[in-house]
């Protein structure tokens, strides 16, 4: 069968499909809106343009905090290990207390010694000195034992002064500068007790001022003898140049 043939049946709706086509205009026509925009009314780009730009989202106003969570309730182990941490902070405050204590103590020990033999060494009298301190201290010791046994019948207050007396005096004469320093070192600790460092200085003007008295009244009185005795010897003289 030809191929006219096929399309014989279907001629006459593509005929007429065709007329359509060439009599339909080229310019379409514009369709009217469902309903009409008043002509005062903002068009699309107007809005746009007078609408602000959307919030970033961050405001000056504090946002609410979120709540706390609630506090989770230590356990059996946590109680254990906080109670073991005080246990080893009380032991290391104790253990350093008493390292504190010890070095103290030590420290107080090795001042004591350290003034004791600079105070003992203080006292030693020069090497240019030629100062003894064996044969001298002997000879003190003696004289104050002396001084006792001269004293040992006589009332309280004299025994107890008359061998503090001799050994001083004599201390005066054999070691004088070694005398000379322990008096140093007394009146050092006097200094610090204003009561007793008065009452000495008293004591020593006192005892200052009898020996002077006693010195000149020795004076005097073997100024005295002097005179008697030239006296009578120049009666002898004057005696025994009559007889003559």
């Amino acid at each position: 069968m030809a191929f006219h043939q096929l399309l014989r049946p279907h001629a006459a709706p593509l005929a007429a499909l065709s007329a359509a086509l060439v009599l339909y205009p080229t310019k379409t026509r514009l369709r009217k809106p469902i309903y009409d925009i008043p002509a005062d009314e903002p068009t699309p780009a107007d809005i746009s343009a007078t609408t602000p730009p959307p919030a970033s989202g961050i405001t000056d106003k504090p946002q609410d905090e979120p709540s706390p969570l609630t506090p989770r309730r230590p356990s059996p182990t946590d109680r254990l290990a906080a109670e073991i941490r005080r246990g080893r902070l009380l032991l290391h405050s104790y253990a350093v207390r008493a390292e504190d204590a010890v070095n103290g103590g030590m420290d107080r020990f090795m001042s004591a010694e350290h003034s004791f033999t600079s105070t003992v060494a203080s006292l030693a009298p020069p090497k240019e000195s030629n100062e003894k301190l064996l044969p001298g201290s002997i000879y003190v010791l003696v004289a104050a034992m002396a001084g006792s046994i001269i004293a040992r019948n006589r009332n309280i207050l004299i025994r107890a002064v008359t061998p503090l007396i001799t050994g001083v005096g004599t201390a005066t004469y054999v070691i004088p500068r070694t005398t000379q320093n322990v008096g140093n070192l007394i009146w050092s600790y006097e200094e610090k007790y204003p009561v007793v460092r008065d009452n000495h200085l008293r004591a020593s003007q006192s005892i200052r001022h009898f020996i002077e008295t006693g010195r000149a009244h020795s004076q005097m009185g073997l100024a005295m003898a002097e005179e008697r005795v030239q006296g009578v010897r120049q009666a002898v003289e004057d005696w025994l140049k009559k007889g003559q």
